[in-house]
């Protein structure tokens, strides 16, 4: 094989490897704002789950939607077994929280940083998911 062939290959593996990282940060055109999960909520929260649910809504609703069972077009559902404490810890939404997160397990586009929320209240949020995680099956 000659070195025009080589690049043309290596050109053509490099726009398809483009291709694929920019169309997976795409979000999927679909009805906006639309329940993606049912969430059951316990009737009962810990302490810190509720002061959760009150910096939830304040930090996260608008995109994750009403307790954390994402919306079509917009975000992705937080009950769900992808967040279960085994795959992403705790710290996971922390540094998601800071730092922002690059879409990976859904094409919703990239979560920018969420301006303002400090660690205690991540830490409450992470305790209301949990509660709302354990009451639909997800330990």
């Amino acid at each position: 094989m000659d070195w025009k062939s080589v690049a043309i290959i290596g050109a053509v593996i490099a726009a398809g490897a483009g291709y694929y990282v920019w169309q997976g940060s795409q979000p999927v055109p679909t009805k906006s704002g639309v329940p993606i999960a049912q969430v059951k909520v316990p009737n009962a929260l810990p302490a810190a789950a509720k002061n959760g649910a009150v910096a939830y809504q304040t930090f996260c609703a608008t995109c994750h939607g009403p307790n954390a069972a994402g919306q079509e077009g917009v975000a992705p559902p937080l009950v769900h077994k992808i967040y279960e404490p085994s795959h992403h810890g705790d710290v996971a939404f922390l540094l998601a929280a800071q730092r922002g997160v690059t879409a990976h397990h859904w094409r919703f586009g990239n979560m920018p940083p969420v301006a303002d929320v400090t660690e205690a209240e991540v830490a409450d949020i992470v305790a209301y998911i949990r509660a709302l995680q354990r009451a639909n099956g997800i330990e």
